[in-house]
């Protein structure tokens, strides 16, 4: 749920920012360990959704009926230091000349939404370029020269269609070089792993030249994540790239909330 992945997204970009260059607090602490609270400041959410323009239609809980919105205004606090808020200008002026990646299923779709939804929020409205082709949508900064993308990759590692099937191949990852001109990569994988039924996209895995009809789930998906790994190690140079992977999400294909008595919104 978009809504759901915009207090984590503004955690991650503080990060992101600290790295490149950010003073105070934020250097003298770990970022990763806190809890999630709420604001009182009235601050909160960061972004309108029903404003902004990048939402697709069925990721926007507000547009779709959602009744509650006291979700959004929990914030990321660590437990040594504060964070600074997020801010637009700054961010891209930090990230000048960069591009930034997201790789994934619909938990990177929805990061890649909300960090838009937030520089169309803050500051003045930039000029920007938005294109779609095939598996790529892409927002360029043309003053900054920032380049976001998300890239539709729910394994990480080769989908083939054979003779035979679907073939998901857990020990090779074929087209990385889209990976490896980023100065900030951003994976997730797992939701794509656990279809079934008319959902699932494979018939068979493969690994070496030995194909498996079932193989356990999480066997497979540790060779598949061993795989991006040892491409990480190999094809990207930490002084120039940021890596990240991202947790699990909870699920929002099922019919988990229900608006009205007569309406059902996916979340």
């Amino acid at each position: 749920m978009l809504k759901m992945s915009v207090r984590t997204l503004c955690f991650l970009l503080v990060y992101v920012s600290t790295l490149e260059g950010g003073d105070g607090d934020e250097q003298k602490c770990d970022l990763f360990k806190g809890k999630w609270i709420w604001d009182k400041s009235g601050s909160y959410p960061m972004y309108n959704a029903l404003e902004c323009p990048f939402i697709s239609p069925g990721l926007n809980c507000q547009k779709n009926g959602r009744p509650d919105n006291m979700y959004l205004n929990f914030r990321w606090q660590p437990h040594g230091c504060s964070l600074s808020r997020f801010d637009g200008e700054d961010f891209l002026r930090r990230n000048k000349g960069k591009k930034i990646m997201f790789v994934g299923d619909s938990l990177s779709y929805n990061q890649w939404q909300s960090l838009a939804c937030l520089l169309y929020r803050h500051g003045r409205r930039y000029n920007l370029r938005l294109t779609h082709q095939g598996a790529f949508s892409t927002i360029f900064y043309p003053e900054h020269e920032v380049t976001i993308t998300y890239l539709k990759n729910g394994f990480l590692v080769d989908l083939v269609t054979e003779e035979k099937g679907r073939v998901l191949r857990l020990d090779s990852i074929s087209r990385g070089r889209m990976w490896e001109d980023a100065d900030i990569l951003i994976f997730n994988s797992y939701h794509w792993w656990i279809h079934g039924g008319p959902l699932k996209s494979w018939d068979y895995y493969q690994v070496g030249e030995r194909l498996y009809r079932d193989m356990a789930l999480m066997d497979a998906y540790k060779i598949a994540l061993t795989t991006w790994a040892r491409w990480v190690d190999s094809n990207t140079n930490p002084t120039k790239t940021r890596v990240f992977f991202q947790g699990i999400s909870a699920v929002h294909y099922e019919l988990s909330f229900v608006f009205t008595k007569s309406t059902r919104a996916r979340t």
